[in-house]
């Protein structure tokens, strides 16, 4: 039986869903802020307009870029087939109605992921977060175990880091908050490649991400031995960091 669509709150996706088998992320490019929204407010049109599509997906999320330009789209799927099942489908007509209204958006690079660890500052928490952080690592050639050592470095270092180990970061005695507290979640995801990870990283505000990385230390982490060796780790080949304000989220209705 055909499912409706519905909005998912806060624009978010349940990023530790188990039946998630395939992440798939891209990045659409359409010029400027005023177009930036008419192609949210297209993609709104396109699937509120239309049932749930059949075989294997589970959400689909877009955020705007803090850049004025792009719309970053993450979608999970049950398995690499799903994905191409729609893709020879549906997602023609969605697309078509999409570009219609928006034309001439530049569709880039689409890449594969699967999630591998995720990290939280503590459980349950309430906090809805304002931006979505993308921090990309690409190594210099296919290695699945460099991949994963990367991410447990990571870890590692944030499980040790007092402002950013779960649980940690409470000011003390009515100081000046620690603007790494801010930080809500980090999903770490492997790129089907074996040449990428990708952490999609929850945080408060834009303001307290700048904040944090203008800190002393490295990058989100204080100086510490463990965020050193993140900073050195070997095969590195590039690093970008993107931020997200939270667009629209869909899932199907039950």
């Amino acid at each position: 039986m055909p499912e409706p669509v519905i909005v998912r709150p806060g624009a978010r996706p349940e990023l530790s869903r188990p039946d998630a088998g395939v992440i798939k992320v891209s990045t659409w490019d359409v010029g400027d802020p005023g177009r930036q929204r008419a192609a949210l407010d297209a993609i709104g049109r396109a699937w509120l307009g239309r049932d749930w599509p059949d075989g294997g997906l589970l959400s689909y999320t877009v955020h705007l870029g803090e850049d004025g330009r792009t719309l970053l789209h993450y979608s999970q799927w049950a398995d690499e087939d799903a994905y191409r099942r729609f893709f020879d489908g549906p997602r023609d007509r969605r697309n078509a109605e999409i570009d219609a209204a928006v034309p001439g958006i530049r569709r880039l690079a689409l890449d594969s992921y699967e999630l591998y660890r995720s990290h939280t500052s503590r459980e349950d928490d309430p906090r809805v977060p304002g931006c979505v952080v993308i921090v990309e690592v690409e190594f210099e050639g296919p290695d699945p175990e460099r991949q994963r050592g990367w991410v447990d470095t990571v870890l590692s270092a944030l499980a040790s880091d007092p402002a950013t180990a779960p649980g940690g970061g409470a000011p003390d005695g009515g100081g000046e908050r620690d603007p790494r507290t801010a930080g809500i979640s980090g999903s770490f995801h492997l790129g089907a490649d074996g040449r990428r990870v990708l952490n999609y990283a929850e945080w408060e505000s834009a303001e307290l991400h700048r904040a944090a990385l203008a800190s002393p230390g490295f990058g989100i982490g204080a100086a510490t031995e463990e965020w050193e060796r993140v900073a050195g780790y070997p095969g590195v080949r590039e690093g970008r960091v993107n931020r997200y304000t939270p667009g629209l989220s869909l899932g199907p209705g039950v």
